[in-house]
């Protein structure tokens, strides 16, 4: 798998790439276990700030799993389902890595892609890029955590329509409906996700790290919310090296140098 599941390292960055253009970036069992290491490996990279997850092949980011695997499965006795297995594994990592992550979406983001991309903390997307969740179209069931990211973005009556129509969104509807956060002219796509992407990666690591876990907590049911982690982050960044390093800076007037400590 891994020429299928790219994992780079760009200085501060680390990157996950889905390498499969020839069949539009559709993801297979494998591939879903390889995205999970890749997300591992990166967490586990002191270096990396901020991860991004984008496509190969500029046509798609990704279409979806790889349904022509789907017989094959039946006929091994494995449900046809995304909920459970390689794949929510791979969405879970994605969604739970402590580390800022951010999709960058050119083309289809169907299915699975759309999984992927709303377990990701931020989407931008190219003005040609197409959402949808084909799932009512397959009689696939659509796991809750799933369905949960997505009304997290667009709400109960937005997620109803997502999943009852099954129809493709442009990326101006995707924008208004919450689904991504920018849309950018295909063209200038690579340069503002990387300007976009460098940003966050040059902020307070501990701040952002407190922030995603505080903000993880308020998407829970508040009866099953724990602080206790959540409130140990944020007392760290008040007594770090880069809070002491952010106020030289500003006093300074310089552009702060954090170190994550």
């Amino acid at each position: 798998m891994s020429q299928k599941i790219l994992v780079r390292r760009e200085g501060v960055v680390g990157a996950l790439v889905i390498n499969n253009p020839e069949r539009h970036n559709a993801v297979s069992e494998e591939m879903w276990e390889a995205i999970a290491a890749g997300v591992a490996t990166l967490s586990a990279d002191a270096s990396v700030r901020v991860i991004t997850v984008r496509g190969a092949g500029g046509k798609a980011f990704v279409s979806g799993a790889d349904i022509s695997r789907f017989e094959a499965e039946r006929a091994e006795g494995k449900a046809t389902t995304r909920s459970g297995g390689a794949f929510e594994t791979a969405c879970k990592a994605l969604y739970d890595v402590e580390k800022p992550t951010v999709a960058i979406i050119n083309g289809w983001c169907l299915g699975g892609g759309a999984a992927l991309a709303v377990s990701c903390d931020l989407r931008i997307a190219a003005d040609d890029a197409r959402f949808g969740v084909p799932a009512a179209k397959l009689s696939i069931g659509y796991g809750v955590e799933g369905l949960r990211r997505i009304v997290d973005l667009v709400g109960i009556a937005g997620a109803k329509e997502i999943m009852f129509t099954g129809r493709r969104y442009t990326a101006d509807e995707a924008l208004r409906m919450g689904l991504v956060n920018r849309v950018i002219p295909r063209s200038e796509l690579d340069a503002f996700a990387h300007a976009y992407v460098m940003e966050i990666a040059e902020n307070a690591p501990l701040t952002i790290r407190a922030a995603k876990a505080a903000l993880a907590q308020l998407a829970r049911d508040p009866a099953e919310r724990d602080w206790n982690e959540t409130e140990r982050l944020i007392a760290q960044c008040g007594t770090s090296n880069d809070h002491a390093e952010g106020t030289r800076a500003f006093m300074e007037k310089r552009k702060p140098m954090f170190t994550g400590t």
